[in-house]
């Protein structure tokens, strides 16, 4: 099976944490659930967070010190070992992975390297699906646009290099410089 849908599960005072994720894994074409907390209130977000498991093909667990001891991170972890979900751990440096999934390897990050660790669960995910188009959206003129995405080869490159793929604009003909982590667009 291809993944096609991810479900991030977070605590409340990692929702940005989760946005980001959210943000870069729809540049390579991935959908994404996160249990937004101020949604709609005439769903639940018991609801909504179930829904969103059902509905996807892997849980990525984002467990900072504080996030791991969410009951709600828990719970979500519990109901996608129930539905045999694959589990993504995106732990902080020093945060407990819950014992649901502490034989699991996690993808251990610092928080001022997160960048590092949503490239690294983009390589992973690039792993196993079929991964082929980039969404820029052009941060001079706002136009989006999509591309092929670069192959894994040349962005481990650009990485070594310092960190950038470059890309024209198809509308406005900027240079746009892009995150080769998490394909985020600069001027």
């Amino acid at each position: 099976m291809m993944i096609s849908k991810v479900y991030i599960s977070h605590s409340r005072e990692d929702e940005e944490m989760a946005l980001q994720i959210s943000r870069a894994l729809w540049r390579v074409g991935l959908e994404s659930y996160v249990a937004l907390y101020n949604l709609s209130p005439a769903i639940s977000l018991a609801e909504r967070a179930s829904f969103g498991l059902r509905n996807c093909e892997c849980l990525v667990a984002l467990l900072t010190k504080k996030g791991s001891f969410s009951p709600e991170v828990c719970q979500e972890i519990g109901l996608a070992r129930g539905l045999d979900l694959l589990i993504i751990p995106l732990q902080e440096e020093g945060a407990n992975l819950p014992f649901l999934i502490e034989h699991l390897r996690p993808l251990v990050f610092r928080v001022e390297k997160y960048a590092d660790a949503i490239g690294l669960l983009i390589k992973t995910l690039r792993e196993l699906s079929r991964l082929e188009w980039l969404k820029v959206t052009c941060p001079k003129c706002g136009e989006e646009m999509t591309q092929y995405l670069t192959p894994q080869v040349e962005v481990d490159e650009a990485m070594q290099k310092g960190g950038w793929l470059e890309t024209v604009c198809s509308y406005c003909q900027n240079k746009i410089w892009l995150d080769a982590r998490t394909f985020e667009p600069k001027l």
